[in-house]
């Protein structure tokens, strides 16, 4: 029991980071992009290709970050400048990442497996932990200067934004390009991690990025950037280790992955709106009965 939990924590603090590049999109600039399933991948194959050729896990993992960057660049540029609907300027740059992908790898899958990787003689979660606490303060950071926050107004609010001057087509496409980095650089560690890189590695990303937002922000709030980024890093290992207790129950099997990740966000996602309704009911009818006693209180007043 023990080791699946340390096991889902050391996988939450991996994936942390691609929740971290999903809240980005979703959250802050509210583009639904869906590049995250191929840039994931494309981390995964920079990283063990250039690994199980000689090169340094640390210069593979910048290697990979530079890659997400230029992917989430490419669909930035196609959702700003091409004038492509945001949903489908994710799904382009996806499929065209596949044969990509397919191109830097030059096989289906890579091994690691002997090969020196950044776990090598440090624990992952260590490694994990510091990686991630480090992207979160350095993005918090970010996103309090001047650029960080017309990257925020650019999401609440684009056409207010332009009408102060402000280029909102630069701001989207740093905020894609960013988030994308930090998807493939957790791709370069989950590679590391696993020992292998697969062309299908990146499948149900984005599901599984938007899951560990809600989930995050469902229970540890999102009052504040400091506090929203938090959520995405708690909110990954969250849904890990749920993911780990569903896969204890008898009937469900580990090819059941996907349905898990599908009732968990369908959860997250149903369970905010169920209390919205619940608080507004209660309220209503706790403003109806004062309205009552009021209205008694009145006629009581009028009959003496």
């Amino acid at each position: 029991m023990m080791d699946s939990m340390s096991g889902a924590v050391e996988l939450g603090l991996l994936y942390a980071l691609m929740a971290l590049g999903v809240y980005i999109t979703f959250r802050i600039l509210d583009f639904p992009d869906l590049t995250v399933d191929g840039s994931f991948t494309t981390g995964g194959a920079i990283a063990a290709i250039m690994i199980s050729h000689g090169y340094s896990p640390l210069l593979a993992c910048l290697a990979a970050f530079a890659g997400g960057l230029a992917a989430g660049a490419c669909t930035g540029l196609l959702h700003t400048k091409g004038k492509i609907n945001g949903l489908l300027s994710g799904i382009l740059m996806m499929i065209a990442l596949y044969s990509i992908n397919m191109r830097i790898m030059g096989k289906p899958n890579i091994s690691l497996l002997g090969s020196d990787t950044m776990f090598t003689s440090i624990s992952p979660i260590a490694v994990g932990f510091l990686v991630v606490i480090l992207f979160k303060l350095l993005l918090d950071g970010f996103l309090h200067t001047d650029l960080g926050l017309s990257l925020r107004a650019t999401g609440d609010n684009a056409r207010m934004i332009r009408s102060f001057g402000a280029n909102t087509d630069n701001t989207t496409i740093l905020g894609v390009s960013l988030s994308n980095g930090l998807v493939a650089l957790s791709g370069a560690m989950i590679a590391q991690q696993s020992g292998f890189a697969d062309i299908s590695m990146g499948i149900g990303m984005i599901v599984i990025g938007l899951a560990s937002v809600i989930i995050g922000e469902a229970i540890f709030g999102s009052q504040s950037v400091f506090r929203a980024t938090l959520a995405a890093v708690l909110g990954s290992i969250v849904y890990r280790i749920v993911v780990a207790l569903a896969l204890r129950v008898e009937w469900l099997n580990a090819s059941d992955l996907k349905l898990i990740t599908a009732i968990i966000v369908i959860i997250a996602l149903v369970l905010p709106s169920v209390q919205r309704s619940i608080r507004q009911k209660a309220t209503a009818k706790r403003r109806s009965a004062e309205l009552i006693a009021r209205a008694v209180q009145m006629n009581k007043g009028g009959g003496r």
